[in-house]
């Protein structure tokens, strides 16, 4: 019975840490949304994405394979990966990150903005590499193109 109480407890605390974490993630991206001045839109994961170029055309789905320049960095600025001028990447949107597996969806062809992505649509606790445990990302897309 003990065990049973215990594992019920660390689930309870568990949940509680995630739950504090996006609070966290939410406010931290509202102050940059407000101290930068962006039209942001919000999503029910937590994601938020800024259209600053409209773009034409329909939009691309999970399943799509999408061509785009980016620059992703952390909310201090800090640039953890970007596509060089002239060197777009392209790759099927389902291999991503949740936060580029929503967001890319909301770009048409050549649209560009900002996708403000939570921790855990990101690398979450864990990071990778550059990218430190519980970070909020930024990303700078434009949209090339796509096919799905």
């Amino acid at each position: 019975m003990k065990k049973i109480t215990f594992l019920i407890f660390a689930v309870i605390l568990t949940f509680a840490a995630c739950k504090k974490q996006s609070t966290i993630d939410r406010d931290l991206i509202l102050e940059y949304i407000d101290e930068h001045d962006l039209d942001a839109h919000s999503t029910a994961s937590g994601l938020y994405y800024v259209i600053e170029e409209e773009g034409i055309g329909g939009y691309p789905n999970i399943h799509s394979i999408v061509t785009v320049y980016y620059k992703g960095y952390l909310l201090d600025g800090t640039v953890f990966d970007e596509t060089t001028p002239g060197n777009a990447i392209t790759f099927q949107l389902l291999q991503m990150i949740p936060g580029w597996q929503e967001g890319i969806q909301y770009f048409k062809t050549e649209s560009s903005g900002k996708l403000l992505v939570p921790s855990a649509l990101g690398y979450g606790s864990e990071g990778q590499s550059d990218i430190p445990e519980n970070s909020v990302l930024i990303f700078d897309i434009e949209l090339l193109s796509f096919e799905n």
